[in-house]
């Protein structure tokens, strides 16, 4: 899980594999791919770098080679 800062600027947490694409309009828009839809303070940089760090604590960061 990664925590993200909700605009109320309460923590939550989401998990990141389940995010399907971020938009700013303009705060950044985290769609799930259940469809819900979480309205955040932070930056997609931040939520990239989030993301990779928790991919590297997973053991998960490198590419599957077929």
């Amino acid at each position: 899980m990664i925590d993200v800062l909700r605009l109320d600027g309460k923590k939550y947490w989401v998990n990141p594999h389940m995010i399907e694409s971020m938009e700013t309009t303009p705060d950044l828009t985290l769609t799930m791919l259940s469809g819900k839809k979480i309205i955040v303070k932070n930056s997609p940089e931040e939520i990239i770098e989030k993301i990779i760090s928790y991919r590297k604590k997973l053991g998960i960061d490198k590419q599957e080679v077929l």
